[in-house]
């Protein structure tokens, strides 16, 4: 009887006992935005956030004991998606919520018809660089002074894989 009311509790409540990825809402974009500002230096603003919901990018959360802890916005066009935004809570780091949110993503992006992923990293990004390259992401070059940073400006490692295509079934 409790293994059911367990249970029960961890469906009916999702993020309260085990991870659960949902879609962003545009109520979620203060906490999301607040969790950017924790991340990093030049962080996005809660207008890109809105209008990345608005233009129905694929937007997600991973909540986590009633909090959101990561969060992911991809765009699909033309056969390619482009990973633009993975971030994972400073304090929530290393239990693998970035790597439970990248899986989502791009199970996503192949039921989108998706073909290939492309995405940019910074060089100093060592943790996400080596969360890319261990789900099969591949250095394709790098983008001379792409990012802000404290000293002018930063490379990005330009990085891809290919999807399998999965369409939605009708």
């Amino acid at each position: 009887m409790l293994h059911r009311a367990a249970a029960y509790n961890v469906s009916a409540n999702p993020g309260i006992l085990a991870p659960a990825i949902r879609d962003m809402r545009q109520a979620d974009v203060a906490c999301i935005a607040a969790l950017e500002r924790e991340a990093y230096d030049f962080p996005w603003t809660p207008g890109i956030f809105r209008d990345c919901l608005l233009a129905g990018y694929t937007s997600l959360v991973l909540e986590h004991h009633r909090a959101i802890r990561a969060y992911a916005v991809m765009s699909v066009a033309a056969g390619e998606a482009h990973l633009l935004n993975l971030c994972v809570a400073v304090d929530s780091r290393r239990e693998g919520h970035g790597r439970r949110l990248l899986e989502t993503v791009l199970e996503r992006a192949s039921l989108a018809g998706a073909g290939r992923m492309h995405l940019e990293v910074r060089p100093s990004n060592d943790a996400a660089l080596a969360l890319y390259l261990a789900s099969g992401f591949e250095r394709i070059g790098i983008r001379r002074r792409y990012y802000r940073a404290r000293t002018g400006s930063e490379d990005a490692v330009l990085l891809a894989r290919a999807l399998e295509r999965r369409p939605r079934r009708r």
